[in-house]
């Protein structure tokens, strides 16, 4: 997989397709844990594990967009809007995002507090989570977004989508139980689109473009690798012989 180099300035049609393909072959949704989670091969108590780690990659998302408000000049009015509202739905619509996480952790048998204690995740989520802050307080907002959201967010959708059914189907929770799956599918559709078309209006030079191509193949590593290690860490070791 060749990591493409910009040498010249993109036109939007060249630049969206190398930010799609900076995400080709780093996708989450083929990791290990999601695979195993799709193919009905988890027990529950594996989804309490991922939602202790989950909520402290997710859990600050409103906090990471807060930075990269900041640094969004007053100029970027649709940047601005769209990181407000993203804000907005993660923390004050219907009901909060981490609330139906948690919800759904407490179904799949483990705690409010467990999941709220970052010592019960992996050192590899605690990474990611710090990446996180990182990159939304120090780099450039196009890089930013680019970042969380082409890199991070957008690949949510085709993970849920196949992780989703199973729940209710194989696994056996409920649609209540499981709602933070079914809202992120349309949601992060949304806010990933609405993500590119902002680095794709304000990354206007070549090495901004540069950097968001880096940034996004970056944050789709991360997450693949906080998704496999969430395998390496709760599922292979009890597929181990005794």
């Amino acid at each position: 997989m060749a990591d493409q180099e910009v040498t010249e300035f993109l036109d939007r049609d060249a630049f969206r397709a190398a930010l799609e393909q900076a995400i080709k072959g780093r996708e989450a949704k083929n990791a290990p844990f999601s695979t195993a989670w799709a193919n009905g091969e988890l027990q529950r108590h594996h989804f309490a594990r991922w939602a202790e780690n989950h909520f402290h990659y997710v859990g600050p998302f409103a906090d990471y967009l807060g930075y990269i408000y900041a640094n969004t000049p007053a100029t970027a009015t649709d940047a601005k809007d769209f990181l407000l509202q993203n804000m907005y739905e993660e923390e004050l619509a219907d009901v909060r995002h981490t609330d139906l996480l948690i919800r759904f952790a407490e179904a799949a048998g483990t705690t409010r507090e467990r999941v709220m204690d970052i010592d019960n995740c992996t050192a590899v989520t605690k990474g990611l989570q710090g990446w996180c802050y990182a990159v939304s307080f120090r780099e450039h907002f196009a890089v930013a977004t680019a970042a969380l959201v082409v890199g991070l967010e957008s690949q949510v959708p085709s993970i849920y989508r196949r992780q989703y059914p199973v729940l209710l189907e194989k696994y056996g929770f409920s649609e209540e139980e499981a709602e933070f799956f079914d809202l992120h599918i349309t949601s992060d559709e949304v806010h990933g689109e609405r993500g590119y078309q902002i680095v794709l209006d304000h990354a206007d030079t070549v090495e901004l473009q540069q950097r968001c191509l880096q940034l996004v193949r970056h944050g789709a590593d991360m997450r693949f690798s906080y998704t496999k290690a969430l395998y390496d860490t709760y599922v292979a070791p009890e597929l181990q012989p005794a």
